[in-house]
């Protein structure tokens, strides 16, 4: 009796008997998505601690919205305003966009930090 209860819960049945169990379809992160879940927006002018926020609210609509590493950096440098928009679209003429957007979202979080950050707070924004 328990050899056939596990038997049908390891074939994706329920204890209840009702058939097997249909995972969800997972599904990828597309921009309109992101936006509904109010990413911040980075001018480059907050300092430390907001570009820590900016950091942790990035990984929590990346991890909400499934977004793969590819898209990452994509979604999130479009949050970018003022002076930080202007250093992003500097950088991006030196390696092209291609290659920026293509970044791991690690790196971006490094080269933003010795950016932003003066010396004595950058291990903060690191971590």
């Amino acid at each position: 009796m328990v050899e056939a209860k596990a038997s049908r819960v390891r074939n994706g049945y329920g204890s209840n008997d009702s058939g097997p169990r249909l995972a969800q379809a997972v599904r990828e992160c597309t921009y309109p998505d992101f936006l509904k879940c109010q990413p911040l927006n980075f001018k480059g002018t907050e300092g430390v601690i907001r570009l820590t926020q900016w950091f942790k609210k990035m990984e929590s609509v990346f991890n909400i919205n499934n977004c793969t590493a590819a898209c990452q950096v994509k979604y999130a440098t479009c949050t970018l305003q003022g002076v930080a928009l202007t250093w992003w679209n500097s950088h991006v003429k030196t390696v092209t966009l291609e290659v920026a957007q293509a970044f791991p979202w690690k790196t971006l979080k490094k080269i933003m930090t010795d950016k932003y950050s003066p010396r004595g707070e950058n291990q903060e924004a690191r971590n």
